[in-house]
């Protein structure tokens, strides 16, 4: 399964590609039921219930505009704890390399060390740029360029952290939501969560 969100505020179209296939009938993934729903007209959610096996758990895949995000809801150490890949090692949290043992702290290495490689089966419907031996984008230095840019920001912090308030009440949701209103500098950010 591909997903895609679209920074186009006129697109109300739900993009994934299921086998390659646009829009491909995808009822079931490994397996699991999978639905599909929107909410509003910029948010997609792709919704994979591992309730069969696993009770009360699901992996939910979402999009706001261009954004995706992943989220595993109610899992545990029986459904998830052998899990060791890209987004780190389940039970022990450390972001590991392919070899799935080398502890890598640096993120920008990890995205390096994780970079689709010629072997590496086809993951996407499309190539795009980079591709190895390209490094991929090196994301900016919150510390820097991006940092001033943020204090210069004409959205206040303040004003921020009431819209993500209102609809948020875990701290670090609404630390990550006022970070991306200031980031995007848009204040319709907060659908995103």
């Amino acid at each position: 399964l591909e997903i895609e969100g679209s920074p186009d505020p006129d697109d109300h179209e739900t993009h994934y590609w299921f086998n390659f296939e646009y829009q491909g009938n995808a009822d079931t993934i490994g397996g699991f039921p999978l639905s599909i729903s929107r909410s509003g007209f910029q948010k997609r959610f792709f919704e994979i219930d591992l309730g069969s096996k696993f009770p009360g758990q699901k992996i939910v895949l979402s999009t706001f505009r261009e954004f995706v995000a992943v989220d595993f809801k109610a899992n545990t150490e029986e459904s998830f704890g052998n899990v060791v890949g890209m987004l780190g090692d389940y039970t022990s949290g450390d972001t590991v390399a392919r070899d799935g043992v080398s502890v890598i702290n640096d993120f920008t290495e990890l995205g390096n060390e994780w970079q689709v490689l010629p072997a590496d089966p086809k993951l996407f419907h499309e190539m795009e740029e980079p591709q190895f031996p390209n490094r991929c984008v090196v994301p900016e230095d919150p510390r820097g360029e991006r940092r001033r840019r943020l204090e210069e920001s004409s959205i206040s912090v303040e004003a921020a952290e009431t819209a993500c308030s209102k609809v948020l009440s875990d701290s670090l949701d609404i630390k990550d939501c006022v970070y991306d209103i200031l980031a995007t500098q848009d204040m319709d950010m907060v659908g995103a969560f």
